[in-house]
């Protein structure tokens, strides 16, 4: 297993607070694009949480008033029209490799959206298990509106899965904002906050999971991403199995004992 509390990436912010991490993006004064490095290491990072024992929930927070405004027009947008197909897709495919370190990550992920939350900083919510917001919070899929299709890092796959297939397709084809009210009427957000409680909030709701059963929380994540392709009778098997690993574990008997005893469990995570 990894220890990631003294993790120092090199071009976003990490920090623990208890058990959960907390990324921020950390180019303010540009409303905090991505870059080549950014995105790679962001994908490295999700990665390693597979292997964290001391990480139970990540919190992805705005900074500066802004979530993210998605790649950077000099540093991505610029190269990439000098790039050859093989060069596109080597980083198309990078891209879409952070989506599928998110959700595969094992660890819930909850993005605190101020601001400006655009393109692929969109998809990165987008990703993310919950989502919170600002009333000021401006979501837009705006490839289109840059000359790309709106299928990009899983965008037609999870999007309608969240807002509906209509909805998506609004957003997709238009690339227009998604204001913070429609966002959490739709079911993109999961709650709006002033933009002074957002932190507070997400960090409230990412310890109250980290305080539950984590190595469960690890099998609903897994179980949310696998069900997608499975008909029901698969999707009612594999829970059966899940769960099952689950009655093995030592919070499983502790909640048990709990109950009897009329307390509130403390889970421990094994």
């Amino acid at each position: 297993m990894t220890n990631m509390s003294d993790f120092q990436p090199d071009h976003f912010k990490w920090r623990m607070e208890g058990a959960v991490a907390v990324i921020q993006l950390d180019r303010p004064e540009r409303k905090n694009p991505l870059t080549f490095e950014s995105y790679g290491e962001l994908r490295d990072t999700f990665r390693d949480l597979v292997y964290a024992d001391d990480v139970d929930a990540v919190v992805f927070a705005s900074n500066g008033g802004n979530f993210c405004s998605g790649g950077d027009v000099h540093d991505i947008i610029g190269p990439l029209v000098g790039m050859n197909m093989k060069e596109l897709l080597a980083f198309t495919r990078m891209t879409g490799d952070l989506v599928k370190a998110m959700l595969h990550c094992g660890k819930p992920i909850i993005s605190a959206v101020d601001g400006i939350c655009v393109g692929a900083g969109a998809i990165i919510s987008m990703a993310s298990d919950l989502r919170l917001a600002t009333p000021e919070a401006k979501t837009a899929f705006l490839f289109t509106r840059v000359g790309l299709a709106g299928c990009d890092m899983g965008a037609c796959a999870i999007l309608p899965r969240i807002i509906g297939q209509g909805r998506a397709a609004d957003l997709l084809y238009t690339g227009r904002s998604m204001s913070a009210s429609e966002g959490h009427n739709w079911g993109y957000f999961n709650a709006l906050h002033t933009a002074e409680n957002l932190h507070t909030e997400a960090m409230k709701l990412a310890q109250r999971i980290a305080s539950g059963p984590t190595f469960a929380n690890g099998i609903t994540k897994t179980q949310l991403a696998h069900e997608w392709n499975m008909s029901p009778d698969q999707a009612i098997e594999a829970e059966a199995q899940a769960q099952a690993i689950c009655m093995q574990t030592a919070d499983f008997e502790r909640a048990y004992h709990a109950f009897v005893a009329k307390q509130k469990p403390v889970f421990e995570g094994d």
